[in-house]
């Protein structure tokens, strides 16, 4: 992955700025609109699209329960909520939530009376505040990705320019001269 993010044909600002929109999507609980989500927020930063998509990569099974717990905590902290759940118990909650919303929206469709209290609780106890946490926990590494990223993305290009240069002086010098 990151030897084709380098080889982006853009600037490093751009590709940099899709990594952080990446990055800042991949902290949220809106799972299977990452790339949605970090394909706007590179087009609201003025960043490459196919960087940050790649960019949500950066959630991945190793980051992704330090993402889950740090975003809930801290939007549990925020909301005045206590001590948030821990990744296990956010992961179960969501298992639960969708068992819930099916058997609530085959309650409407057979004509029977649907509960909404286990979903209101999902949503004030797990998805608001992993939602809230997650947004200053995206903005926080987007922007510490960035400018990780930044300096890594103008060595490499400037590393493959100068090689390309060098190579091309290469097989100009070798050629035998024209009459």
């Amino acid at each position: 992955m990151g030897h084709r993010l380098s080889r982006l044909p853009d600037t490093p600002r751009r590709i940099a700025r899709g990594i952080a929109a990446g990055m800042f999507a991949s902290c949220t609980p809106l799972f299977g609109l990452h790339f949605v989500i970090a394909a706007l927020g590179a087009r609201l930063l003025g960043g490459n699209i196919l960087a940050a998509l790649l960019g949500t990569f950066l959630g991945n099974p190793l980051t992704f329960p330090l993402i889950v717990e740090t975003s809930v905590q801290l939007g549990s902290w925020m909301l005045g909520l206590g001590g948030g759940l821990h990744f296990p118990q956010v992961m179960a909650a969501f298992g639960y939530a969708w068992a819930e919303l099916w058997t609530n929206l085959y309650a409407l469709v057979a004509g029977e009376a649907p509960n909404w209290l286990r979903l209101r609780l999902f949503f004030n106890r797990v998805f608001l505040p992993y939602l809230l946490g997650g947004m200053v926990l995206g903005v926080v590494s987007g922007v510490g990705v960035y400018f990780a990223s930044l300096p890594l993305i103008r060595a490499y290009q400037t590393r493959r320019h100068n090689r390309l240069r060098a190579r091309f002086e290469a097989s100009r010098a070798a050629r035998p001269p024209r009459d």
